[in-house]
């Protein structure tokens, strides 16, 4: 496998695990996981482009081996976050933005709101959630309100072929080897054989803030660069993803410069499933840049 480097960088009070694999010395490409993963979901990705790529990859706060929150998690701190570590790596120079799920919505809507720090986009499985309600607040609150009296934890896997075996019945389309590395990388073993997710298990709480499309088309039609959307061709089972599915031409309209690319038997973890593909297509929309 493609070796990398590691890096913990400060923001604010807590430490950022940062990835980087490649030669230095080239312009960064940062890759931008998404929920309940870590930076090591673009392992096999950065195998397939080779040594001839910058590319940097963070945990988020509460992933990984970055630092937890003491508390909920909101979504406009992974946009500082990101404001910061684009600072950090890539100072006054507008930057490659890959993003998969969670990250690659994080990375539109900072594209819309700092659009000079972008050059390109490209979207993995990550078009946004579907709207929401305003009428669904009172009752999100009052969950979120119980919620904040509990206390969260994860049930502990009993080992590596347990972790292993859930990755493989969410992708079926992964390779046994693959989900054993990746059951090493997402997970961590305790002291007595069991082994529980790299993640804060606070990120199960619901968020108090509801989700609004318009808000996000609005950022959306504010992004300047090149953006390229990319989805597996198998359905991904999620509550969230039908209402997407249903309005995915009204949300490809806010985009001025979009391309569009799909892959067969594959499903929403692209870069573990079709890697190499991947690697081909992020190759020809990032090399002009």
């Amino acid at each position: 496998m493609t070796p990398y480097n590691t890096d913990f960088i400060a923001i604010g009070d807590r430490q950022y695990h940062i990835r980087q694999w490649g030669d230095p010395a080239r312009e960064p490409v940062f890759l931008l996981h998404g929920w309940m993963d870590s930076s090591a979901t673009f392992q096999f990705l950065a195998d397939a482009l080779g040594l001839g790529w910058n590319l940097i990859a963070p945990d988020w706060r509460g992933f990984g081996d970055s630092d937890w929150n003491h508390d909920s998690y909101y979504f406009p701190d992974y946009l500082a976050d990101l404001d910061h570590i684009l600072e950090h790596y890539s100072p006054g120079t507008p930057a490659a933005l890959v993003g998969h799920s969670m990250g690659a919505m994080i990375a539109s809507i900072y594209a819309g709101v700092r659009p000079t720090r972008v050059s390109r986009l490209a979207l993995i499985e990550g078009f946004g959630l579907s709207d929401t309600d305003p009428a669904e607040a009172p009752g999100r609150y009052a969950r979120w309100l119980r919620e904040k009296r509990s206390n969260f934890d994860f049930r502990p896997l009993l080992d590596r072929s347990e972790a292993a075996a859930r990755l493989l019945d969410r992708n079926p389309h992964l390779s046994q080897e693959r989900a054993d590395w990746l059951a090493d990388a997402l997970t961590r073993p305790q002291g007595d054989g069991t082994r529980i997710y790299r993640a804060d298990p606070r990120h199960k709480m619901v968020n108090p803030a509801l989700y609004h499309l318009e808000e996000a088309k609005a950022c959306w039609r504010k992004i300047t660069c090149p953006v390229l959307w990319v989805a597996g061709e198998d359905p991904w089972e999620h509550p969230q993803v039908r209402g997407v599915l249903d309005t995915l031409d009204e949300r490809r309209a806010c985009f001025a410069d979009l391309s569009e690319i799909r892959f067969a038997n594959c499903g929403h973890m692209v870069q573990w499933e079709a890697p190499e593909e991947l690697a081909l297509a992020l190759s020809a929309f990032l090399r002009p840049y």
